[in-house]
């Protein structure tokens, strides 16, 4: 089985990367030609250099291919130019999965986000039919991958592409290169640079678990269903109080309400406009944290067989990854 992944020099690309490999794939990958590949070393693979822009590169990707593996996105909650991030997610998604399709792909595995879903007002676990609409997207992330999502529904209705959608939650774990927005706050608390909190929520998955809830949605995932891929619900105060005993240091003792760290948040956007460098705290990660991110990875588990383990393993694993790579 010959399978192209996308976005696999990142952390969930790379994690589907290794799952591949184990399992036999013939694999192949797109990278853009300056991009960051210590997750790519150690592979025997044929690497594509190409954009999700450039269609002749998809073209080229895709080429025999039986199953494509869309993982890749940009996935920041605060960019200097938020057109260059809706170009990638949704206009690059659109041009792959048609690529893909025109190429004779058999299936397409997309990976959307939760970030997509709609939440519950009383902090219950919200899963694939809870509703959401673009107004209650916060941010250019949410709304880019909403907008994405809405138009893979939009392809798999109107021009029968064969693909399947998975809604990861929060993946942590080793080789967070980047690392993530997640992977950002396991760092700064395990070093000492989180004074405080705020009170909020999320669904930690181990990133092995979530890649091999894409290899289940290929091989047992509908078309045009969507399969969110989770973990364990955990209040961020419990998140830091696990990093901080595990790693001997203090936890923080104070909880700041959002609305105190707004405009702190606000004047760091300020000052990265001029560095250029990525704020620690942004306004949109601020008003994203005022909901509690619990989701349920039901519907997974009963019609793929999905399984996670418990949470804090995958915290273990990417302090220990942290550590060992010597981040700072």
């Amino acid at each position: 089985m010959k399978a192209l992944i996308t976005g696999a020099n990142g952390f969930l690309g790379s994690a589907v990367l290794r799952l591949l490999v184990s399992e036999g794939y013939d694999v192949c990958v797109l990278v853009r030609p300056n991009a960051d590949k210590r997750n790519l070393e150690k592979f025997d693979l044929k690497i594509i250099e190409g954009d999700l822009q450039n269609t002749e590169s998809l073209k080229r990707a895709v080429d025999s291919c039986d199953q494509v593996f869309h993982v890749a996105a940009d996935y920041r909650l605060w960019v200097p130019d938020p057109e260059q991030m809706y170009k990638t997610n949704i206009d690059g998604t659109q041009n792959l999965i048609l690529a893909a399709t025109d190429a004779g792909v058999e299936k397409i595995v997309y990976t959307s986000s939760v970030a997509t879903l709609g939440t519950n007002e009383d902090g219950s676990p919200a899963d694939e039919t809870t509703p959401s609409s673009l107004k209650d997207m916060t941010g250019i992330y949410k709304r880019s991958k909403f907008l994405a999502e809405q138009a893979v529904k939009a392809l798999i209705k109107e021009q029968s592409c064969p693909v399947t959608i998975v809604n990861p939650s929060a993946p942590v774990g080793p080789r967070d290169i980047k690392p993530t927005p997640t992977g950002k706050i396991i760092l700064d608390t395990i070093r000492n640079r989180m004074p405080a909190y705020v009170k909020t929520g999320l669904n930690i998955a181990h990133v092995d678990d979530v890649a091999q809830g894409h290899l289940l949605a290929m091989e047992k995932g509908e078309i045009g269903e969507r399969y969110i891929l989770g973990g364990d619900d955990m209040t961020l105060e419990a998140i830091i109080n696990y990093l901080c005993i595990s790693e001997n240091i203090d936890p923080p003792k104070i909880k700041l309400p959002h609305n105190l760290i707004l405009p702190i948040a606000w004047i760091m956007e300020c000052i990265a406009v001029i560095t250029q460098n990525e704020p620690r705290a942004t306004v949109d990660g601020v008003k994203i944290s005022k909901k509690i991110m619990y989701f349920s990875s039901k519907k997974a588990k009963t019609k793929l067989g999905y399984h996670s383990r418990p949470a804090i393993e995958g915290l273990k694993d990417a302090v220990d990854w942290f550590n060992k790579e010597k981040y700072q």
